[in-house]
């Protein structure tokens, strides 16, 4: 029998809880707000939170200096693209793990996580000469591709964790009924692992559409995503926060959207075999 939660409870934790989403939110409401006011106004002291001149001309320069569509496909491009070569990957690594493990599997997981503790600039160098060797800098081919690599991991991790969920018996009677291992994987295996499979989608993307690091480095006008186009605001002679906060605004827009939408989803698959 579940444990009556009292009404004062409720209400406290439920006062936790808005005030620590409000908190997690601020910044992002700031720098909204900040594109609208003039670049005079969004260095002021005491700054003005809502009475002040409102005013587009931010977003008007932006627009006029830059192609942010161009920026948008790349962006577009390059986290669905990372994505869905992931997941191909990713899928049947996970499934082998998940369903056919060795005394090597928890190593071989262990290993792949620890990757995610070395420091991009402690391979810089090596992947730049690569990228340059095989004419992949400034490319959308070669940011999918780092980019899948970078990801791949935690990929692995979130699918791993999921098909471990899969009662066992399900994938052998489709075997029994005469499934191939391919059929297994498509037309049983993932089905049941929808909810799972899109968070962590969701999560890939928005990992990669955030990503600055490796498309600051090895990209420069071609393929240069949202985060190039928002570095590109921040110059020698200052930082220019109105103009900056609406670059930013226009960038983090379509993945806040997304975010906003898939919400319910992306619980969902993360709290996937959390209840039993």
């Amino acid at each position: 029998m579940a444990r009556a939660i009292s009404t004062r409870r409720k209400v406290v934790w439920t006062a936790i809880a808005w005030t620590l989403g409000i908190l997690i939110f601020f910044p992002i409401l700031w720098t909204f707000l900040t594109s609208f006011k003039t670049e005079a106004e969004a260095i002021a002291s005491p700054p003005s939170f809502l009475f002040f001149d409102w005013t587009t001309e931010n977003y008007a320069e932006v627009q006029s200096r830059s192609n942010y569509f161009r920026h948008f496909m790349n962006s577009v491009v390059i986290s669905f693209g990372s994505t869905l070569l992931g997941l191909i990957i990713a899928i049947p690594a996970a499934w082998a793990m998940a369903f056919s493990p060795t005394k090597r599997t928890k190593d071989i997981l262990m290993w792949m996580l620890s990757t995610k503790m070395l420091p991009p600039v402690g391979v810089l160098v090596p992947i730049y000469i690569i990228f340059r060797e095989f004419g992949l800098l400034d490319t959308r081919t070669g940011l999918v591709g780092v980019l899948t690599l970078i990801n791949l991991p935690i990929i692995v991790w979130m699918l791993y964790t999921y098909f471990k969920e899969i009662p066992g018996e399900i994938l052998e009677a489709a075997r029994m009924d005469g499934a191939s291992l391919m059929k297994e994987i498509v037309y049983v295996l993932t089905p049941m692992a929808v909810p799972g499979i899109a968070s962590t989608v969701l999560l890939n993307i928005i990992l990669s559409w955030n990503e600055a690091f490796w498309t600051l480095n090895l990209t420069a006008s071609k393929a240069a995503p949202l985060t190039a186009f928002i570095a590109s605001y921040s110059s020698p002679e200052g930082l220019f926060y109105a103009k900056l906060s609406a670059a930013s605004t226009m960038a983090i827009a379509p993945i806040v959207i997304l975010g906003w939408f898939s919400q319910k989803q992306l619980v969902r698959g993360l709290t996937f075999g959390a209840v039993k």
